[in-house]
């Protein structure tokens, strides 16, 4: 993987801040929940007790969310811009109704991002 530039460090910071709407206390809490754990994919196919990307992603916000910008690394930076992609790509599949208790909001709040907030 290639260096960022600064702009691009910026920007990618800037977009990450927009869409991750849920703090990193109220993020942990959401992972510990039943309803995070149900839904998303999961690395392994088949195991039930394998995490799925986006709860594994939803510890790493919490981590980035508590670093200090000097302290972010180009993996960091890359991880922060798939959240960002992520987040408006599942924002435009937004079902009709309400949306309260569905697989849609709670894969959303994996990723750091509570439609409803």
């Amino acid at each position: 993987m290639t260096g960022f530039s600064d702009d691009e460090r910026v920007a990618i910071r800037k977009g990450f801040r927009e869409v991750v709407n849920m703090s990193p206390r109220e993020l942990e809490r959401w992972l510990d929940t039943e309803e995070s754990a149900r839904v998303g994919d999961t690395a392994q196919q088949g195991d039930p007790d394998a995490e799925s990307t986006g709860h594994a992603s939803g510890r790493r916000i919490v981590e980035l969310k508590r670093k200090r910008v000097d302290e972010l690394t180009d993996d960091d930076h890359e991880h922060m811009r798939k959240v960002v992609g992520y987040v408006h790509r599942h924002l435009a599949q937004r079902p009709d109704g309400d949306v309260t208790d569905t697989p849609w909001r709670y894969s959303l709040m994996n990723w750091g991002h509570d439609p409803l907030a």
